[in-house]
């Protein structure tokens, strides 16, 4: 191997590198010294991002990673319409017509070379915010957790937190995620530490005791109950030994051992109540999704713990097309084969809650279904490479999904 390889201490990009070039494909880089050799630099174009397809299954998405995308242009000489964050966006519109979620205009030579990684930035974030959005849809006013720091790049770790949060998470493990969201990171204990005691003082229930002693007070005392006994011998015991400290058990029972888990979830239930213990919260994790999400659902289970569901979530595939190029001061209309030429705003009825795509200088449109005004949704976010707009706190983004969410269906 080269010894670039062997000088990386990871294998990730830093800031700068994204910054000047080292993350895009090859051919941008090769086509702007072609440009500039002919002179061709300063050519203004209109570049529109449309998604390509969205995930299986998928009706709709969420429009996320805006902010990566203002941080990166940031000086830059171009305007920005996007969008904003937290949108929730369909592949076409109310006439079938793919739908922009994003423009930028300017010198086609101040971002060529930065269509791969605002590619990648919406695709990523936008997966990551869907997927959680999902799962919040399906668990409703239960409290969703996201693990998923595990099972991805750790680089990347604090990006799926602050994707994973404002598209739905009611907390993160991720100690960096949550530091850049401003709340505390929440979590249980692993297996690993039962594991320990009850090697070392052959009983594993005093690892709990442990915890409760040498643990911060304001942390929620929740057990993990499945490692060694049965589930409801260990909840019952979790509960004798912690008395009303204990604010919650979680099961993680491996899919080997599960039989019905549903079943599992219900006996535990019952024989905790039985006792007079039904204010013990049921959190449960595991290989959940917003498939077992919505069926756990049915046993009133408190909170569920995600995580490759969210940190694995499908990309949202999005394309960048020129679809108008500046001509002797005049815009002339030009796209490739299957994409619609000329500069264009998408609007929607917030009462029918459809879109439709326009041309930018047309009228306004009615709505179709009731006739009223729609509201147009590209916005300005960048001027001449100062951000003007966009920049959002994770908790308006979140609130912004969380209202359309109740109009929408898995």
């Amino acid at each position: 191997m080269g010894d670039k390889y062997m000088e990386k201490d990871f294998l990730f990009a830093s800031g700068d590198e994204v910054r000047n070039g080292s993350t895009t494909d090859v051919y941008f880089e090769r086509t702007l010294r072609i440009l500039r050799e002919k002179g061709f630099d300063n050519v203004m174009v209109n570049a529109e991002f449309t998604p390509s397809s969205l995930p299986k299954n998928y009706k709709w998405s969420i429009f996320a990673g805006l902010r990566e995308v203002l941080k990166l242009l940031e000086g830059k000489n171009v305007d920005v319409y996007s969008l904003r964050e937290g949108t929730i966006f369909t592949e076409r519109d109310f006439y079938g017509y793919k739908i922009p979620v994003m423009r930028i205009v300017g010198p086609y030579s101040e971002f060529i070379i930065y269509e791969t990684p605002i590619l990648g930035f919406l695709a990523f974030a936008s997966g990551i915010a869907t997927k959680a959005a999902r799962i919040k849809k399906a668990a409703g006013d239960k409290l969703v957790l996201s693990f998923g720091a595990r099972r991805n790049h750790p680089a990347i770790a604090p990006t799926i937190s602050f994707y994973a949060y404002i598209g739905g998470a009611d907390a993160v493990s991720c100690i960096k995620g949550a530091e850049i969201l401003g709340i505390k990171p929440t979590g249980t204990m692993p297996h690993s530490l039962m594991i320990i005691f009850k090697a070392t003082l052959g009983d594993h229930t005093k690892a709990w005791l442990a915890f409760d002693e040498v643990v911060d007070k304001n942390v929620p005392r929740i057990v993990l109950i499945d490692t060694f006994w049965d589930e409801t011998e260990e909840a019952l015991r979790a509960a004798e030994l912690l008395k009303d400290r204990l604010w919650g058990i979680r099961l993680d029972t491996p899919g080997s051992r599960r039989g019905n888990f549903a079943d599992i979830i219900r006996e535990v239930k019952w024989k905790l109540k039985a006792l007079g213990l039904d204010n013990v919260k049921i959190v449960v994790s595991g290989g959940l999704n917003e498939y077992s999400i919505k069926e756990l659902s049915k046993v009133n289970v408190d909170a569920f713990g995600v995580g490759s569901a969210i940190a694995n979530a499908p990309l949202v595939d999005f394309a960048m097309d020129i679809s108008a190029v500046k001509v002797k001061d005049k815009w002339k209309p030009i796209a490739k084969r299957g994409k619609l030429s000329g500069i264009k705003q998408l609007y929607r009825c917030n009462k029918c809650k459809i879109d439709i795509v326009t041309l930018y200088d047309s009228d306004e449109p009615q709505c179709p279904i009731c006739g009223g005004k729609m509201k147009p949704l590209l916005v300005k976010v960048m001027e001449k490479g100062k951000i003007i707009d966009g920049l959002e706190s994770p908790e308006i983004v979140k609130n912004r999904i969380k209202e359309q969410l109740t109009n929408v269906e898995l």
